[in-house]
């Protein structure tokens, strides 16, 4: 059994290797979780007589093998209630983090199977995010941001990297759904201004940082 806590900072500092290789540093992993770095050192130290990092005070840290199934564990259990709260109790997509956060701790291997199973075996959360199967294998959902297409490109919205409300909400009013076809109409010299078509019909105006927030395959 794990504390609420250790998986907490076993999740972050998983997302911080996938986006900020494999040794994460404590000043990073301090501002993800909102505490301030000796809190961090402490957590690591016991994390690590527990096997789970392996830390080195001026080098960073890194999850052991058993550290990072633990931690794939909870990003499994974080995105399947997501699909879940979407998919079957009809929250919207701007809701369900928060709520996740808390589920994912359920402990229970056969339950978050049996989850699976009832949901069809997701690929991907309500975000496009990929979910981890029972083996910890992550499916390879092939996704670029929508800032790297041309002109005349066309493309399936499948995720988002920022997942603030704010965005999620901005999205929803601009009538951007995952699924949805979109296709680069002209990029503004000027700006970077994109103009796309929705589903072959309706036009949208988007801004450079919005390109950069939007997954496509």
């Amino acid at each position: 059994m794990h504390s609420f806590t250790e998986e907490n900072y076993l999740k972050a500092i998983y997302k911080l290797q996938e986006t900020n290789g494999e040794v994460v540093a404590t000043s990073a992993l301090a501002q993800v979780m909102g505490v301030h770095a000796p809190s961090v050192t402490d957590m690591l130290k016991r994390m690590g007589q527990k096997k789970l990092v392996s830390y080195q005070k001026s080098k960073g840290v890194k999850l052991t093998e058993k550290g990072k199934q633990v931690a794939i564990g909870i990003v499994r259990n974080h995105r399947l209630w997501e699909v879940f709260l979407v998919e079957k109790l009809g929250y919207r997509w701007d809701e369900v983090h928060d709520i996740a956060e808390q589920l994912e701790h359920i402990q229970g291997e056969e339950l978050i199977n049996k989850l699976d199973a009832y949901l069809g075996f997701p690929e991907a959360d309500p975000h496009g995010d990929p979910i981890p199967n029972a083996k910890g294998v992550l499916p390879k959902l092939k996704s670029v941001l929508l800032s790297s297409l041309k002109e005349g490109d066309q493309a399936t919205f499948t995720g988002v990297s920022d997942h603030s409300t704010s965005f999620l909400h901005y999205l929803d009013k601009a009538g951007i759904a995952l699924g949805d076809t979109l296709k680069v109409k002209s990029i503004e010299q000027y700006d970077q201004t994109y103009t796309l078509t929705l589903k072959g019909k309706k036009e949208v105006t988007v801004s450079l940082k919005v390109a950069n927030s939007i997954l496509v395959s």
